[in-house]
């Protein structure tokens, strides 16, 4: 087995395990905004949250956060899912189709949501930042982020030109 076929069900095991783990993830932070939203005192004493802690005073903002980050979360879903069918026409020897340039097409725009998202909560992060209790978030404005957007609409393109040109290929043959 090639390294190239190898990597293809290593792959597709990959995106697969990211889905669950994905969901887990959305779970996790679903249950603790509706913990802090409809059993507010409940799971702030469970989580160790005192009376005077200063988090309570930014916890509107956290949970804003906590909100984008499910749709995040179902946004991380569409990109995997795109990414399991394009390893599958791989896989099945023909890559270059037009399901899979709009594919890449779809996952370039999502990701410019994400980005747009990761724009927000930088910026609520740094909102509800204070020097008694500091914000550290990955998130904001990323140059690599927008690079790669760019880098998944051309690939979008070339899938879509690709596809043609195998089209007129098979036409002349």
């Amino acid at each position: 087995m090639s390294h190239q076929t190898a990597a293809l069900p290593i792959a597709s095991v990959v995106l697969r395990i990211l889905i669950v783990l994905n969901w887990v993830w959305g779970i996790c932070i679903f249950a603790i905004l509706c913990g802090t939203l409809f059993a507010h005192e409940w799971t702030l004493t469970a989580l160790g949250v005192t009376t005077g802690h200063p988090i309570r005073g930014i916890l509107p903002g956290l949970q804003a956060i906590a909100a984008l980050g499910l749709v995040v979360i179902g946004f991380n879903y569409m990109v995997l899912k795109r990414l399991v069918a394009m390893v599958d026409t791989v896989r099945e020897g023909d890559p270059f189709v037009a399901a899979n340039a709009y594919r890449l097409h779809a996952i370039a725009w999502i990701m410019v949501g994400m980005q747009i998202i990761s724009i927000i909560i930088g910026a609520i992060g740094k909102a509800i930042s204070t020097p008694e209790q500091p914000i550290h978030l990955e998130a904001g404005f990323s140059v690599s982020s927008w690079v790669a957007i760019l880098f998944a609409f051309i690939l979008a393109r070339v899938f879509a030109e690709g596809t043609v040109m195998r089209a007129d290929l098979q036409g002349t043959v």
